[in-house]
């Protein structure tokens, strides 16, 4: 076989499974299945820095929930994502709204990473990822971009999955006063 032919050859079946895997995660998004809208969403009890030591969605019944999901601390994205959802907490709480972010980094690597950046709201220690796939937000050992809006009753009311760390916030703050104006 030529050269060329073998080159041919690789870039085909490269091609033939990229589609595989392709059309594959397009059923269930990249991640794994996201959880239905409209229903209860996933319940979870983690690890945090701070209060008590553990925060449970239970914990904010009643109020707006925000549950953002995040690859790593004190990466350049992540922490573009977590001063921007920082800088904009006053209107969170102008809208009776809690952040958690969740990652699978460490207690202690939230911390540190709240500590460095000021971050006043809870960073959840997901190590496992046992959260993180109930959310079809998980990638191996990383979570991945994802964000849910929960309303005070405990139902999952909007996804994003494709986020921009950039503009994120004020797109979560536009859904927001959608969905509470509607409520």
């Amino acid at each position: 076989m030529s050269r060329r032919g073998f080159l041919k050859l690789m870039l085909t079946v490269c091609l033939a499974a990229f589609a595989t895997f392709s059309s594959a995660m397009a059923a269930s998004a990249m991640g794994g299945s996201q959880p239905p809208l409209n229903e209860a969403a996933p319940a979870f009890t983690l690890s945090t820095n701070t209060g008590d030591g553990t925060v449970s969605l239970a914990d904010y019944k009643g109020k707006w929930v925000v549950v953002y999901f995040y690859p790593k601390d004190f990466t350049s994205s992540c922490t573009l994502e977590a001063r921007r959802f920082q800088q904009d907490l006053p209107k969170y709480n102008d809208r009776n709204t809690q952040i958690l972010g969740i990652s699978a980094d460490s207690v202690d690597s939230h911390a540190e990473f709240c500590d460095s950046e000021g971050l006043k709201f809870p960073l959840l220690a997901d190590t496992d990822g046992s959260v993180s796939k109930r959310y079809g937000s998980w990638m191996g050992i990383v979570a991945l971009r994802h964000t849910y809006v929960i309303d005070p009753e405990g139902i999952l009311r909007a996804t994003f999955t494709g986020v921009n760390p950039a503009i994120h916030s004020t797109e979560v703050l536009a859904k927001l006063d959608e969905l509470q104006a509607n409520a």
